[in-house]
């Protein structure tokens, strides 16, 4: 039996992993700092103690570890933000490094708001264009630390992911909601574009990245970015809503306020292409977001 441990490994896209490497008859095993099941681990994300004993012979090493962006930008969260991903890769390196038999190969998360706000270019992993703000920025820092850190017997993979859609978790979820309530209309113009992929392609990306033993950077999205007009008016026609009220800029700031988060989640524009995993021949099981929907609403 092949055993994963996955760093970080309690929240949405772990849970999707981790029902989904289960069922592949993979050993799982999950690193948190809330043991409540059995093949829970404890870490701290920051310190190397019993849990780096577990790391011998495991076949893959997968890091999600860091805090939601999903949240206020204040000095406070976007230290949590940068420290919550630096220090679990850097103590996950540290122990890689200390292993006798170290992980075959390590899939450490990164994101696809790593490229500019783009309509136009598609972002591809060797020609997309790597910005400068705040998100960004943190993206390059948590690469770089990834990249800086020298395993030569384990693969190293950065998946650059954009919005998984998921049943239970994730983007969807709200804006299931907002539409239900008939606010469900195109978000500010409605012409940015959201890449996004499946939940069960999302972890059948990571399993393909495994079995054929590929390394480097991954762009883990659908090949068809929509429009967000594209995408609103998707959820209404598969929910059956009839109509769905435009939400304009200034509402989109002030409902960020409200609740809680960024109004770049739904602003900025992610125009990416999984240039990589389609010349490695990757093949989805959903590549339009009516499809998608159709499993998942």
């Amino acid at each position: 039996m092949k055993t994963i441990i996955i760093a970080g490994g309690t929240g949405f896209l772990g849970r999707v992993l981790e029902t989904h490497f289960t069922q592949k008859n993979y050993e799982v095993k999950i690193l948190t700092r809330n043991v409540t099941k059995p093949n829970h681990i404890y870490w701290n994300a920051k310190d190397i103690d019993q849990w780096a004993n577990h790391l011998e012979g495991t076949d893959v090493l997968i890091n999600l570890t860091g805090k939601s962006v999903d949240c206020r930008y204040t000095e406070k969260n976007k230290k949590l933000i940068h420290d919550s991903r630096i220090n679990s890769t850097n103590i996950l390196g540290i122990a890689v490094k200390q292993s006798k038999k170290p992980p075959k190969v390590w899939l450490n998360m990164s994101t696809s708001t790593i490229y500019k706000d783009s309509y136009r270019k598609q972002m591809t992993e060797e020609h997309g264009d790597i910005g400068n703000d705040f998100s960004m920025n943190i993206a390059k820092s948590w690469e770089a630390e990834f990249n800086n850190i020298k395993i030569p017997n384990t693969k190293k993979v950065l998946l650059r992911t954009a919005i998984v859609l998921g049943k239970n978790g994730g983007a969807l979820i709200p804006l299931k909601t907002l539409s239900k309530l008939g606010l469900g209309g195109k978000q500010w113009h409605g012409k940015q574009k959201v890449s996004w992929i499946h939940e069960t392609d999302f972890a059948r990306a990571i399993e393909f990245i495994i079995k054929k033993e590929l390394n480097g950077v991954f762009n883990i999205v659908s090949p068809q970015p929509i429009t967000n007009a594209q995408l609103m008016s998707s959820i209404r026609k598969v929910l059956k809503v009839p109509f769905g009220l435009p939400q304009p800029k200034w509402l989109i700031k002030l409902g960020a306020k409200l609740i809680d988060t960024e109004p770049e989640l739904v602003l900025k524009s992610r125009n990416v292409i999984p240039e990589n995993l389609t010349k490695n021949e990757f093949t989805y099981k959903y590549t339009t977001i009516e499809s998608a929907l159709n499993t998942l609403l």
